[in-house]
């Protein structure tokens, strides 16, 4: 399986590990950039995610900044993305579990190293469970999207 990342500046230095922590788990990793610490703008490498996961060459991504949330706000902005801003892992497999995401957001200044590699193991270990009233959820989310 393909799993994009991106960060910006301020996810800049998490951004390798969890590179690294993917690939150990045999996972494909495309990387969308930043590649450096150097100020940018996150919408740019949202975007770029974004596309990778819609166009159906990526089937997860991870996007981290200094928060979380810019990031979420921004892949959620695009159709078909369900991005989930998360700082515990128990949010992080509901997220799969039961939204169906397919975007995991946190931030490098509100986790540490170890918690953002649980996070992205709680989030990549998790399956959609597409049964019940998730599908409906799923289903009344795709809904709102589609007529906004």
């Amino acid at each position: 399986m393909k799993i994009v990342i991106g960060c910006d500046h301020a996810g800049f230095a998490i951004k390798n590990l969890v590179k690294e922590h993917i690939a150990a788990k045999g996972y494909e990793v495309v990387d969308v950039g930043t590649n450096s610490a150097d100020s940018c703008h996150y919408p740019l490498f949202a975007h770029a995610a974004c596309e990778k996961i819609l166009s159906g060459e990526c089937a997860l991504g991870i996007l981290i900044c200094g928060t979380g949330i810019g990031m979420s706000m921004a892949a959620n902005k695009h159709k078909g993305i369900r991005a989930a801003c998360c700082s515990d892992t128990f949010s992080a497999r509901l997220t799969r579990e039961h939204n169906d995401a397919n975007m995991l957001c946190f931030g490098e200044r509100v986790v540490g190293a170890g918690l953002a590699l649980e996070l992205v193991d709680a989030f990549l270990g998790a399956e959609y469970l597409n049964n019940g009233n998730h599908v409906t959820r799923v289903a009344m989310l795709a809904e709102i999207e589609k007529n906004n």
